[in-house]
């Protein structure tokens, strides 16, 4: 036995197929938003809809990232109620009051969003506290040419913020959430996590180019226009179709464990 591997009992016999595969598409994308240095320890969330249901998937309070597993993540409904969770024993995990505010919000007003991933990584903070905002000076960042943006009311645990985070976000990937960090969704886990790794490219380089304290290249409208349209769903195939069989498969030599 690993003393630094929880034993958590399995979950696979207590849920239907379609559940089971959308625990292991979390735990991967957990285990990968860590892998690319996202993660901020056991704080932030990742959510997952339950095919069919009004219910998703997050995970347990108290966990890192690199230790989620598909046994561990909690079912709870757009009420915030627990439906099913494995045996903890003395830790007790339960589901993060932010995590519920903003992934509950998301889901319940965006029936077509799969997966929806917040970050606190650095280069997302940094530009959320960017008067400027994301600036489309590389290709990568110029697929959020129309990101949104969210002003600060605090830490997210109040109801009454989930009307405003709804609105900003609109029907967009993402949203930068000022002085906070960054919400991407996507209709799968893999999509999801293309569009947070792909921001997380366009902050860090922008971070970068400003940091050389030079005057940034800029790039014509119609230009910018153009680039964006050819990142939209209705212009190409979807993200994550190419990509997450590949990273799945990264995850399985790495540590499979993310299956149990």
């Amino acid at each position: 036995m690993n003393p630094g591997v929880l034993q958590i009992p399995s979950m696979k016999d207590r849920c239907s197929p379609e559940e089971w595969q959308a625990r292991i598409d979390l735990a991967a994308c957990y285990r990968l938003v860590d892998l690319y240095g996202m993660s901020d320890m056991m704080a932030n969330h990742i959510s997952v809809r339950v095919p069919g249901e009004e219910t998703f998937l997050i995970n347990p309070y108290g966990m890192m990232y690199e230790e989620i597993t598909a046994s561990c993540l909690l079912k709870v409904d757009l009420a915030g109620t627990v439906l099913s969770r494995p045996d903890f024993g003395a830790l007790n995990y339960g589901v993060n009051k932010a995590g519920y505010v903003i992934h509950s919000a998301i889901h319940e007003a965006r029936p077509e969003v799969g997966c929806v991933i917040h970050t606190h990584s650095w280069a997302s903070m940094a530009v959320s506290a960017l008067d400027c905002g994301l600036l489309p000076i590389t290709q990568t960042a110029m697929r959020f040419l129309k990101i949104g943006y969210h002003e600060y009311e605090g830490v997210v645990l109040n109801d009454d913020e989930k009307a405003s985070l709804v609105r900003d976000l609109g029907d967009r990937e993402a949203v930068i959430l000022r002085n906070h960090g960054a919400l991407v969704v996507g209709r799968t886990a893999g999509e999801c996590f293309n569009w947070t790794h792909r921001l997380e490219l366009a902050c860090r380089s922008q971070i970068a180019a400003m940091s050389c304290n030079t005057r940034l290249r800029p790039v014509p409208p119609e230009v910018l226009e153009e680039t964006w349209n050819n990142y939209q769903p209705g212009t190409r195939r979807p993200y994550g179709l190419m990509e997450w069989p590949a990273l799945l498969r990264k995850l399985d030599r790495l540590d499979p464990g993310f299956r149990t």
